[in-house]
C-alpha cells in the first residue's frame, strides 16, 4: 500500500512543479523593461541633440567700391540697426575689421568715420569700439568693412551625422531594437534654437511687465457699475474692419 501512495503522488507533484515553472514564466513576462517595448523610444533626442547657449559673433560686412567713400541708404540702415540690436544684446564691444593693402583701402578708411559716427548717434559709446586692421587674402579680392560683436546664442548640432546604417542589417543593433536613429530630431532641435528670440527663455521665464493700469481702472469701473467691458467702436472705426473669415 505504501508503495503505491508514492507512486500516485508522484505524477501530483510533477503537475505541480509543471504549473509553478509557468505561473512563474507567466509573472517573469509582465515583468518587463521599458527600453524591452517594442514601440518604446528609449532615446531622446533631446539628449541627443541637446540646445546650447553660448556665445558667437554677430557680424555684417560693408562693401566699399575703390572709386567711393562713405554708406549708401541701405548701408546707413544696416549700420544703425546694428547698433540698436548691440544695445539690446551685445556682451562685449563692437570690433571693426578694416582692410588695408586693398585697392578699396583708402575709400574703406573714409567710410569708417560715417560707420563710426553712425553708430555713436545711436547710442554706441566711442570707448567701446575697436578697429581692427587686416590684410585681404588676394589683392584681387574685395575686401569688406566687418561689424561684429558677441551676444548668447541658442544653437544645437552639427546635424547630418549617420553613424549607423538605417537598412535591415543584422549588424545594425539600432534596427533590431527599434531605436530611433541618431539624427532624428537634430533638425527640429536646430531650428528651435534658431528661432528663439531670447536664448535666456530656454532655461528661464521672464518676470512679469506691469500692467497697464489706465486701461485696468476703467475696465474695473465698467465691471462695478455693471456695464459691458468690451471696448465700444465707434461707426467710422467698424468700417475699417475687414470681414473676411465671417
Amino acid at each position: 500500500m505504501k508503495h503505491l501512495a508514492s507512486a500516485n503522488l508522484r505524477p501530483a507533484r510533477l503537475g505541480l512543479g509543471v504549473a509553478a515553472i509557468a505561473l512563474a514564466a507567466a509573472l517573469g513576462a509582465c515583468t518587463h523593461r521599458q527600453d524591452d517595448v517594442t514601440a518604446s523610444i528609449p532615446y531622446d533626442y533631446r539628449l541627443r541633440h541637446p540646445i546650447v547657449i553660448q556665445e558667437a559673433d554677430r557680424t555684417i560686412e560693408v562693401f566699399v567700391g575703390s572709386r567711393r567713400g562713405g554708406l549708401t541708404a541701405t548701408q546707413r540702415a544696416d549700420v544703425a540697426a546694428f547698433g540698436q540690436s548691440w544695445l539690446h544684446e551685445g556682451t562685449g564691444g563692437v570690433v571693426i575689421d578694416l582692410p588695408t593693402a586693398a585697392p578699396n583701402a583708402y575709400a574703406a578708411s573714409q567710410t569708417l568715420k560715417e560707420i563710426q559716427s553712425i553708430l555713436a548717434a545711436v547710442g554706441v559709446p566711442p570707448h567701446g569700439i575697436k578697429i581692427r586692421e587686416y590684410r585681404p587674402v588676394s589683392p584681387q579680392q574685395l575686401a569688406t568693412i566687418r561689424l561684429n560683436y558677441p551676444k548668447m546664442v541658442a544653437d544645437a548640432g552639427p546635424c547630418g551625422t549617420w553613424p549607423e546604417d538605417l537598412g535591415p542589417t543584422f549588424r545594425n543593433p539600432i534596427y533590431l531594437t527599434n531605436r530611433p536613429y541618431w539624427n532624428l530630431g537634430c533638425a527640429y532641435q536646430r531650428n528651435m534654437a534658431a528661432m528663439v528670440a531670447n536664448p535666456s527663455d530656454l532655461v528661464q521665464p521672464r518676470p512679469e511687465t506691469a500692467a497697464l493700469n489706465r486701461r485696468r481702472t476703467v475696465v474695473l469701473e465698467k465691471y462695478s457699475k455693471g456695464e459691458a467691458t468690451t471696448t465700444q467702436l465707434s461707426e467710422s472705426e467698424k468700417a475699417k474692419l475687414s470681414d473676411v473669415g465671417k
